[in-house]
């Protein structure tokens, strides 16, 4: 069955409006610290445990999706994201908001089971189009994520933004139940034959290998820009509450929107140019963050085109890995989004020890120094491929 253009349209909405259940958290944390009374690094654990979780979701049940159907599963994993969500919006204490916000990540992979869905639909000259178009959904759910968890939370309580996302979930079963195609899986053997072969893959494909680190080092920056700035702007000069910093999900949104384009350059030409291009923006945007601390209309500037960057590094790797295995693409995407998902939870794990220790001019200098890690291993592949 080829998608139509409804079936990527419906794709790209669930895959945003279900990723961004990891991201609610981010321009709560000041709120939620408040709430329960402990520190802002304290309450900062809450996104760092949902990334882990997700990395955890990402290497455990995403090479499900080549064992058993896709559409199945999807529907098994929205009604648990469901009552997670549901366990945040009442949780008690810190604690119980950390465990929450773990099984929150873990149970939201449904984008990474959508993605090799739709890759596996789809005709091998338009696949890269379509992935970016879908990424887009994505990463604009990313973003807009923090924009409308920022209004919810300074108007209604961080509490609030929990039972809608949840209301969110349910209704987006019932759409994904009535409209998803289902698929055929290619994996005849037993879950623990599946989970050596990722290790078997990651052994094997040097271009995998070297995709995977260079999307962690940039996930990684990415991790801990979005848990500093909430702080660097809820303290002088800006004081800004959760609504105005969630804004910056909007701006964030300009540089998601260049996916589609991204993944025709990943058709025509050779994947790695336009990676390239995006690690040179994603080490831009840290120096214009560098050089605009007090300026808001720079730290915009700078992220559009951190996002922009992000974009040319992620959509073109996910395009050169789904074009070398089709009946692993599972779990070829397994390996290259758990090392990414690793890259981001450790990310926003060093963004807030550096926070405590050198602010956000450390922050920057720790932003760079990832994307530069990634820029290196980028040069020394370079001419093997």
């Amino acid at each position: 069955m080829a998608l139509s253009r409804w079936n990527i349209i419906v794709m790209a909405m669930c895959t945003g409006l279900i990723v961004a259940n990891i991201y609610y958290s981010q321009p709560l944390l000041v709120l939620i610290a408040q709430d329960f009374g402990v520190s802002e690094s304290n309450a900062g654990q809450v996104t760092f445990l949902t990334q882990a979780g997700y990395a955890l979701g990402l290497f455990f049940c995403v090479p499900l999706g080549d064992k058993i159907e896709r559409k199945r599963q999807i529907l098994v994993m929205a009604g648990l994201s469901l009552l997670a969500l549901l366990l945040a919006a009442k949780a008690p204490n810190i604690f119980v908001l950390k465990i929450s916000g773990l099984l929150i990540g873990f149970t939201s992979v449904i984008p990474q089971l959508i993605l090799p869905l739709a890759a596996n639909l789809s005709d091998p000259q338009h696949r890269g189009k379509i992935v970016g178009s879908i990424m887009s959904g994505l990463l604009v759910g990313i973003l807009l994520s923090r924009t409308l968890s920022g209004i919810v939370g300074q108007h209604f309580g961080w509490r609030a933004m929990f039972w809608i996302a949840a209301g969110i979930v349910f209704l987006l079963w019932i759409v994904m139940w009535r409209s998803f195609p289902q698929s055929r899986p290619h994996f005849a053997g037993s879950y623990g034959a599946l989970m050596r072969s990722l290790f078997t893959l990651a052994k094997e494909q040097p271009l995998l290998r070297e995709a995977s680190v260079i999307n962690a080092c940039v996930f990684a920056s990415f991790g801990l820009f979005w848990v500093t700035i909430v702080f660097h702007l809820a303290a002088p000069p800006f004081n800004y509450g959760s609504d105005v910093i969630g804004m910056l999900g909007l701006a964030a949104a300009a540089g998601a929107l260049g996916a589609p384009l991204i993944g025709r350059i990943a058709d025509k030409k050779n994947p790695r140019i336009a990676i390239g291009y995006g690690l040179t923006l994603v080490f831009l945007s840290f120096v214009i963050f560098w050089l605009s601390q007090a300026n808001i209309i720079g730290i915009v500037v700078g992220i559009i085109v951190l996002d922009l960057g992000i974009q040319g590094v992620h959509v073109s790797n996910q395009t050169r890995i789904y074009a070398i295995l089709p009946d692993a693409r599972n779990r070829m995407n397994t390996v290259f989004m758990t090392v990414s998902f690793i890259g981001t939870a450790a990310g926003s794990g060093l963004g807030l020890l550096v926070w405590d220790v050198a602010k956000w001019n450390g922050a920057c200098a720790a932003g760079a120094l990832l994307v530069g890690t990634a820029i290196a291993v980028y040069a020394m592949t370079y001419k093997k491929q």
